[in-house]
C-alpha cells in the first residue's frame, strides 16, 4: 500500500502535467492579417512580401477588393484580400 505522500505527490504530478499542456500546445498557424475584413484566398511561393504583394494586387482587384496582404512568416505566404 502506498504511503499518502506518495500519492498526494504522483497527484500533484498528473495535475501539474494536465495544466502544462494544454497552456504550452499551440496550433501552428500564420498569423493573422492585420485589422477585419480579410479574405483568406490562397498562398503562394514569392521571393519576398513586396513582391507578394505587388504581383497580388491587380488580381485582387479585378476580383472586387482592393487591398492584399501577404503572410511572410512562411516560405509558401498565406494571401488575403479586403
Amino acid at each position: 500500500m502506498k504511503s499518502w505522500r506518495t500519492r498526494i505527490g504522483v497527484g500533484l504530478a498528473v495535475g501539474a502535467a494536465a495544466v502544462a499542456i494544454p497552456l504550452t500546445a499551440t496550433t501552428a498557424s500564420a498569423a493573422p492579417p492585420p485589422g477585419d475584413g480579410w479574405v483568406p484566398i490562397g498562398a503562394e511561393k514569392y521571393p519576398s512580401k513586396a513582391a507578394c504583394e505587388a504581383e497580388e494586387l491587380p488580381i485582387a482587384q479585378a476580383n472586387g477588393y482592393h487591398e492584399v496582404w501577404c503572410d511572410d512568416s512562411k516560405a509558401i505566404m498565406p494571401i488575403f484580400n479586403r
